[in-house]
């Protein structure tokens, strides 16, 4: 092993070679073994040892000018149906020399020791062919998916400091060849049809690896895939080779997961539902106590989430510095006013989804038209921020008139609100949180009718002044009816 590290501290060329780009089919040989070029006998054996350690070379030889051009690729070798073995093909062009009587062609894995072949070349070749560039190439070293090799070439004689070396990338299972005929590539090819009544998956598998069971199930992908616990063992023995898997929620990231009954079988995952991203932006909580609005991503995702606004025309508003980035782990808003109009904006690629939490909850405060008058009422502790406005006609904007007051409501306690004429809105915002929606309140009046309720308050978003004088009419209408009526009847 020590003169095997000296020989491959002293080479001098090195090169990362990979599997190149998806092939749809891999190189196939009958059997393994060396190829030199026309008119070169050369003749291959085992070499259970490593290289001798290395002797000067001759007279102006050196690495640069004996080796060219060291190439790996893929070539596979077929037993039968689903039994075919990954080779390395080593190739490589030598500058003949009479002192140069063969190579060595050695391999390494991590974690392995070093397999040698020694090439010879025949003394009539060698005569016969000094001089010239040589090609040799070999195929005998087998290979796994995805498996890393270093390759070492050296002369025979083993001259020091002419060596070439190279590491190779085995190709991984993603090449259609291997995943169809090398066994630990095939993973079998999973069918769906999904019962959205039922939330059923019913999964059939074809091309399985022959003479073994396979396992199917649920799972969330993320790093790894984490089964959801609905499973099934399809036995190789079966004429029909389906199961049913029952699901909870369609989640993007909720796939079905199958591999051959085998120990260390690659694994196929085909995900149904990786469209469904309405579903991702479920599960909104609120903590009324801490004022606290949460949420975190079933699924690994790379989206905005952001407060915003929700306005009479449909749209949404971003609350200022009221967003973040997530792609997993959950976010905080925190101290946030629970007002129907303040909604979560998720946005992932070019698209947007507005869920609005407190819809559906409690009104915290409002402002709304009483017998006392115009009151803001608040069911907790809550300091508000009231701004004075005038509506603009033909617009939906409210012009601030610079008016402002602030004022202290109580737990279940209400305070009256005036204002300076009968066409004036006022903002409302919460101040003593960090996330507040400003709200729009007006009321429609006749100044007539308006300016006498200036002491007590106007209409708000509730029922307007006329609907009250309406009533007022018809109870004296009714009134005088029944006097009239009572006069007849005496």
């Amino acid at each position: 092993m020590i003169v095997w590290a000296a020989l491959l501290m002293c080479h001098s060329g090195f090169g990362f070679y990979g599997a190149a780009g998806q092939h749809v089919e891999a190189e196939r040989i009958k059997r393994c073994g060396t190829r030199c070029s026309r008119g070169l006998q050369c003749k291959t054996k085992p070499a259970h040892f490593l290289p001798p350690p290395c002797q000067e070379p001759a007279d102006g030889l050196d690495a640069s000018s004996v080796f060219r051009n060291l190439s790996f690729s893929t070539a596979v070798m077929c037993e039968g149906s689903q039994k075919c073995s990954m080779h390395l093909r080593i190739k490589t062009t030598v500058h003949l020399t009479k002192s140069i009587h063969g190579l060595y062609v050695c391999s390494e894995t991590p974690a392995s020791v070093p397999k040698c072949r020694m090439i010879r070349i025949s003394k009539a070749s060698r005569r016969a062919m000094a001089g010239m560039q040589v090609e040799v190439a070999n195929d005998c070293v087998g290979v796994y998916p995805r498996q890393q090799v270093r390759v070492t070439v050296a002369t025979l004689p083993s001259y020091c400091g002419i060596t070439q070396s190279g590491t190779y990338q085995a190709p991984d299972c993603s090449w259609k060849d291997l995943r169809r005929n090398v066994p630990e590539c095939i993973t079998g090819r999973i069918w769906h049809d999904v019962n959205w009544e039922r939330k059923e998956v019913h999964v059939t598998v074809s091309d399985m690896l022959e003479g073994h069971d396979y396992q199917v199930r649920l799972c969330h992908k993320d790093f790894i895939c984490t089964g959801t616990g609905a499973s099934a063992l399809i036995k190789k023995e079966e004429p029909q080779k389906s199961a049913v898997l029952s699901f909870s929620r369609p989640l993007p990231c909720l796939c079905i997961e199958g591999w051959s009954a085998v120990i260390d079988a690659p694994r196929v995952q085909v995900c149904p539902f990786k469209d469904s991203m309405e579903e991702m932006w479920h599960g909104i909580h609120f903590d009324p106590l801490e004022e606290a609005l949460s949420w975190a991503p079933a699924c690994p995702l790379s989206a905005r989430v952001a407060l915003c606004q929700r306005e009479a025309s449909g749209g949404c508003v971003d609350v200022e510095s009221a967003w973040r980035n997530i792609s997993r782990g959950k976010i905080t808003f925190a101290k946030v006013d629970p007002h129907p109009q303040l909604c979560m904006k998720f946005t992932a690629g070019n698209q947007s989804w507005i869920k609005c939490p407190f819809v559906r909850r409690l009104q915290v405060w409002d402002v709304s038209w009483t017998p006392q008058g115009l009151m803001l009422t608040s069911h907790i502790n809550a300091t508000f921020r009231i701004d004075t406005c005038m509506p603009s006609q033909g617009s939906a904007a409210c012009r601030t008139t610079g008016a402002r007051t602030t004022a202290q409501v109580g737990e279940h306690s209400s305070i009256g609100l005036t204002l300076p004429d009968a066409h004036s809105c006022i903002h409302v915002r919460r101040i003593d949180v960090n996330y507040a929606a400003t709200v729009l309140h007006c009321f429609t009046l006749e100044p007539s009718q308006a300016l006498p309720l200036l002491a007590t308050g106007a209409t708000w978003n509730t029922i307007p002044l006329c609907f009250y004088l309406a009533a007022a009419a018809v109870i004296v209408a009714a009134a005088t009816t029944l006097a009239i009526l009572a006069m007849i009847h005496r």
